[in-house]
C-alpha cells in the first residue's frame, strides 16, 4: 500500500528524516511511534503530500506523491493532529464541502456523507456549528472527513489528544471498526494505546527507523528475562516435576497459596517463550492449571531502549536482517 524509498528531508542543516525505508502492507493497524523532534510528523507530512522531500520516493497505491500527487492521494484519508475544521459551518456542511474538494460525484454525495456520519456517529448533530462541539466530536467530524471517499489507507496524527478517557475508548473502538476495510496507520505518544489497538509498530529516533515489528515480537527481542506465572492445583514437588521436561527455563519460583494450589513465577531463558510448552506439559500430566500469564519487557521498555540509545540491540538488527531475508525470497518468487 505505502512504500517509503531512502527519504531524506533536511531544513537547512538540520536532518529531520534520515535516508528511511520502510513498507506498509494492507489490512494492518500501524503503530508510528518516536519522540519529539525523531521525524514523524515529518514524515506522515511527506507521505501525504503536505511537504516535499529533499531526497528519495513515497509510493501510495503504486503512485509516486512527489511525481503523481492527484492519483497518490486518492488512496489516503488524512487527520492532521490539529483536524482542519472551520468552526463557522455546521458539520453538514463542513463535509459536503470536503467531498466536493475529494472529487466524490455529485450522485454518491449525500448517501456517502450519510454513511460515514453513521459509522463516526455524528449523525446526531449533523445541523450543528462546529465551534459549539466538544473536542471529542471535533476528532470525528476531523476523522469523517479523512474517511469520505473510502480511501484504502487512513492516516491518524494523535487521534486521542485531548480526548477524556470516555472518548479516548470511543475513538479506539473506532480505529478498531475502520481496520474492517482501511489500512491504518496511527502516530501517538500513548504506548498504552499503540499496544492495545495496533498490529504492527514502527519506530522512528533521530530521522531513522529502529524498529518495525508486532508489539509481542519487540518486547520478547527486547526483554531480558521474561518471566511466567502459572497456578495449578498441584504440589510444589508435583509442578518441579511437570516443569523439569519444559525447554527454555532458567529457574523457578514457587509459592504455596493454600492446602493445594500453588504459584510458580518460572524465568524464561533469554528469547524463549515457554507457554505453549507449560500448557502442554500440565494437560498431559492431567493437572489442571487456574492460571497461565506472562509478564517482563513493556513496550514503554523497548520504546525507551530504542530511542535514548545509538545502537540498536543485536537481537532486533537480526529480526531485521530476517525480515529482508524474507522480502527478498518473497519477491524472488513471485518473479518466477
Amino acid at each position: 500500500m505505502i512504500e517509503v524509498r531512502n527519504l531524506v528531508k533536511k531544513y537547512g542543516n538540520h536532518l529531520a528524516v534520515d535516508h528511511l525505508n520502510f513498507k506498509i502492507e494492507s489490512g494492518r493497524i500501524y503503530g508510528f511511534l518516536g519522540p519529539n523532534g525523531a521525524g514523524k510528523s515529518t514524515t506522515m507530512n511527506i507521505m501525504t503530500g503536505y511537504l516535499g522531500a529533499t531526497e528519495g520516493e513515497v509510493f501510495i497505491g503504486g503512485h509516486n506523491i512527489l511525481k503523481e500527487p492527484e492519483e497518490a492521494k486518492k488512496h489516503i484519508g488524512y487527520l492532521p493532529e490539529q483536524p482542519p475544521l472551520y468552526m463557522d459551518m455546521t458539520v453538514r456542511e463542513y463535509l459536503e464541502f470536503a467531498a466536493e474538494l475529494k472529487g466524490i460525484k455529485k450522485a454518491k454525495r449525500e448517501d456517502e456523507i450519510t454513511e460515514v456520519e453513521k459509522l463516526v456517529k455524528i449523525k446526531d448533530v449533523e445541523h450543528r456549528l462546529i465551534k459549539n462541539l466538544s473536542k471529542g466530536y471535533r476528532q470525528r467530524v476531523g476523522l469523517a472527513q479523512a474517511v469520505l471517499g473510502f480511501p484504502e489507507i487512513i492516516i491518524l496524527d494523535e487521534p486521542s489528544v485531548g480526548l477524556d478517557p470516555k472518548q479516548i475508548i470511543e475513538i479506539r473502538e473506532l480505529i478498531r471498526k475502520l481496520a474492517k476495510k482501511h489500512t491504518v496507520i496511527l502516530s501517538s505518544h500513548i504506548l498504552a494505546e499503540v499496544r492495545e489497538v495496533c498490529d504492527h509498530i514502527l519506530i522512528i529516533s533521530k530521522g531513522k527507523l529502529v524498529a518495525s515489528d508486532t508489539p509481542e515480537n519487540l518486547e520478547r527481542l527486547l526483554g531480558e528475562h521474561n518471566t511466567v506465572e502459572i497456578e495449578a492445583d498441584a504440589s510444589p514437588s508435583d509442578i518441579r516435576l511437570v516443569l523439569k521436561s519444559v525447554p527454555g527455563i532458567e529457574r523457578i519460583e514457587i509459592k504455596e497459596n493454600g492446602e493445594e494450589a500453588c504459584t510458580a513465577l518460572i524465568h524464561e531463558k533469554k528469547g524463549q517463550d515457554v507457554r505453549g510448552h507449560i500448557f502442554r506439559a500440565f494437560a498431559s500430566a492431567g493437572i489442571p492449571l487456574l492460571t497461565l500469564k506472562a509478564s517482563g519487557t513493556t513496550l514503554e521498555d523497548v520504546f525507551m531502549e530504542l530511542t535514548q540509545k545509538d545502537i540498536i540491540p543485536e537481537a532486533l538488527t537480526k529480526k531485521a536482517e530476517e525480515l529482508e531475508q524474507e522480502e527478498e525470497v518473497q519477491e524472488d518468487a513471485g518473479d518466477l
